[in-house]
């Protein structure tokens, strides 16, 4: 059995997600988890793999690896972070109007919108389409910290690249660092300054 379907399997009899193996010099075997997620349940609050569950997948993952003859020196088994890996077509579901870095497979060629015909990777805000997904950004700098920006300057033009997963080579969410939480946008939540 390939080890792929074998740690699948043992991660999915656990009840969690297989995010992805990676093996490192050395002999290091990296599995990273992480918890099921359901369309259905989108408007829960999101729980996180905890120390118990790594060790547990852990524990049960060394037996089978002694079981099967799977050669490794170490194993490490984590959550995804803040960078995880999107694989499948649930993952981009899940992460809607995250920020995201996308590389695709090959460049994107003539377009006529302004992009470099070599370009291969992009960030910005994941969004789906009829076509497939896109992803939205602006290649305007960002404001620097303590900077006040003129609410009459007008916004910079944001740009759109469409593809289908099958065009990609990697998706990961964009390490990005806020002390305060990973927030999602909620346009039916009313901000601070409309309570009165």
């Amino acid at each position: 059995m390939a080890l792929q379907e074998l740690v699948e399997q043992t991660v999915q009899g656990l009840g969690l997600d297989l995010v992805e193996i990676e093996r490192v010099a050395g002999g290091v075997l990296r599995i990273t988890i992480d918890l099921p997620w359901l369309p259905e349940h989108a408007e829960l609050p999101d729980q996180f793999v905890t120390i118990e569950d790594c060790e547990r997948v852990s524990r049960q993952l060394q037996y089978v690896f002694e079981v099967e003859a799977v050669d490794y020196h170490r194993l490490e088994v984590s959550s995804p972070g803040i960078d995880r890996l999107l694989r499948h077509a649930l993952d981009f579901e899940r992460f809607l109007g995250e920020e995201v870095d996308i590389t695709l497979l090959e460049p994107i060629g003539e377009n006529g919108a302004g992009i470099a015909a070599s370009r291969k990777k992009f960030r910005g805000t994941l969004e789906k389409t009829d076509a497939g997904w896109q992803v939205v950004w602006s290649d305007a700098p960002p404001p620097k910290p303590g900077v006040r920006v003129s609410k009459k300057r007008a916004p910079a033009p944001l740009q759109a690249l469409g593809f289908t997963l099958d065009e990609i080579r990697e998706a990961r969410l964009a390490p990005v660092v806020d002390f305060k939480g990973r927030r999602r946008a909620t346009p039916d939540a009313a901000t601070p300054d409309s309570e009165s």
